[in-house]
């Protein structure tokens, strides 16, 4: 969607033709050109609202919703976010099943945009009656008039990212791009946007980032769901502990996997290198990149764009809170508290 007049008929209108940002001082060290797809500057402020817009789009052209219906969604936060943004616009109900892990930034933000909120075990198995998936489920299944959405299986969130989040890309670096990383967690981004630059040029390198303590990478080696890979971690929208239809494992080359602490530390850091304010899984796309530069995977001719889901206000009292930082050991000689630049005046 082009953006040349600068006059909108409502907020909808300013999803997607975000833009692309030379990294200089984050990636100094390592070979290549590196660029960030800022989906941040989607109106919800993240990568969400290209696939909740367009899903609900879907869903409306084949019969599904009508105004007043209601919209059930299971969410880590920016999904759950961009679908109440859209359900205001279109005069939709909205209830959302939130994992526990969610900041509370993001569940506040939730309930003011109009979401009635549910608030559901993240450490609990997938077929749990009170995980996120179950809840929603049943919700679906109580109150009449309502669509389940459920991006985790919805092919629709691997098509909003193939005809907008590609072919942006690809436009953006004029073709030259010669690899893509991308976090995986219900694995639409990643899928969609892989597809279309494949499409264009097989030789494209599509390298998905993982946590640990997710299946995603085991499966995509092995074609085995491995529960012995699962254990509790504390980046949100990324990685998984079943496996979603929503990520087509064959157009993804290769899973990198990332911790927790890194991923918090390097957020933070591309706020001071950049002046990017990012959010969690923002932070572990670019460790990513990271340790894929320290081990000499890129060359000086490489274009390499990394996608940065989200926005940095939405972490507040996570990555950018050094109370919680300090709570999770992710502070040690060479990572310390920013509370040092602070100064009372007496």
């Amino acid at each position: 969607m082009e953006h040349k007049n600068q006059v909108f008929d409502n907020v909808l209108d300013l999803v997607g033709s975000t833009p692309l940002i030379k990294l200089n001082k984050i990636t100094s060290q390592l070979n290549g050109d590196f660029y960030a797809k800022v989906e941040a500057f989607n109106p919800g402020h993240s990568s969400k609202d290209r696939i909740a817009l367009y899903i609900l789009e879907q869903a409306e052209k084949q019969g599904f919703l009508k105004p007043g219906d209601t919209i059930i969604e299971t969410t880590s936060g920016n999904t759950g976010f961009s679908i109440a943004m859209v359900s205001i616009i279109k005069g939709y109900n909205c209830i959302l099943a939130v994992s526990s892990k969610s900041s509370a930034d993001k569940i506040d933000m939730l309930r003011t945009m109009g979401a009635k909120v549910y608030i559901c075990p993240a450490n609990v198995s997938a077929d749990d009656p009170r995980s996120y998936y179950e809840v929603a489920k049943k919700l679906h299944e109580e109150i009449k008039g309502s669509v389940y959405i459920n991006q985790y299986f919805n092919k629709l969130n691997i098509d909003a990212h193939y005809k907008s989040t590609g072919p942006e890309i690809w436009e953006q670096t004029a073709g030259k791009i010669t690899h893509l990383v991308a976090c995986s967690g219900t694995g639409g981004t990643i899928s969609g946007t892989a597809k279309y630059l494949k499409e264009q040029n097989p030789n494209i390198q599509i390298l998905g980032v993982d946590a640990f303590g997710s299946v995603l990478k085991k499966y995509h080696e092995t074609k085995e769901f491995d529960e012995k890979e699962i254990y509790p971690y504390r980046i949100e929208g990324l990685g998984k502990n079943l496996i979603p239809t929503a990520t087509d494992f064959d157009v993804i080359d290769e899973f990198i996997k990332v911790t927790d602490a890194e991923s918090a530390h390097t957020a933070r850091h591309i706020a001071k290198t950049e002046g990017l304010f990012v959010g969690y899984t923002s932070g572990a796309a670019m460790q990513a990149v990271l340790q894929l530069g320290a081990d000499n995977r890129f060359s000086e001719k490489d274009v390499v764009v990394v996608i940065f889901p989200d926005h940095g206000s939405r972490y507040m009292s996570k990555i950018y809170s050094d109370k919680w930082m300090t709570e999770q050991g992710f502070f040690d000689s060479v990572n310390k508290k920013t509370v040092q630049n602070i100064e009372y005046i007496k």
